[in-house]
């Protein structure tokens, strides 16, 4: 189960990286909360853009199996959350991102190096 998490998690951070998502950050709340597993916060730098990654996200999560069981702020695009039960997709506008400062409150989280969920094929 882990190992098929993981990939998810790997396939959320491509997702976010094709649709040119920055500040990706990947909190492992395995130690610290019952509610999931892993939260995976990204930022963009338009509504439209924050729409965008939130799109590819479902769209890469379907095709693996990846089950979408609640979504939250799409219409307006500024903070868009996406439940797949193990693993929260938070995907926030940059101002946003700012002003809810979501890793400073789950700071107890451990933050992961993004490195490893990225495929650094050059």
């Amino acid at each position: 189960m882990e190992k098929e998490i993981f990939q998810q998690v790997k396939n959320i951070v491509k997702a976010i990286d094709d649709k040119l998502g920055e500040d990706i950050v990947v909190l492992n709340l395995g130690q610290v909360s019952p509610i999931c597993d892993y939260f995976v916060i990204a930022t963009g730098k338009s509504d439209r853009q924050v729409k965008a990654i939130a799109d590819e996200v479902e769209n890469q999560l379907k095709e693996t199996g990846g089950l979408l069981s609640h979504k939250e702020g799409h219409r307006l695009g500024r903070w868009i959350l996406l439940d797949y039960g193990d693993i929260v997709v938070h995907i926030f506008h940059e101002e946003d991102r700012e002003f809810y400062s979501i890793e400073r409150i789950w700071k107890d989280a451990l933050v992961e190096n993004i490195d490893k969920f990225m495929d650094n094929d050059i």
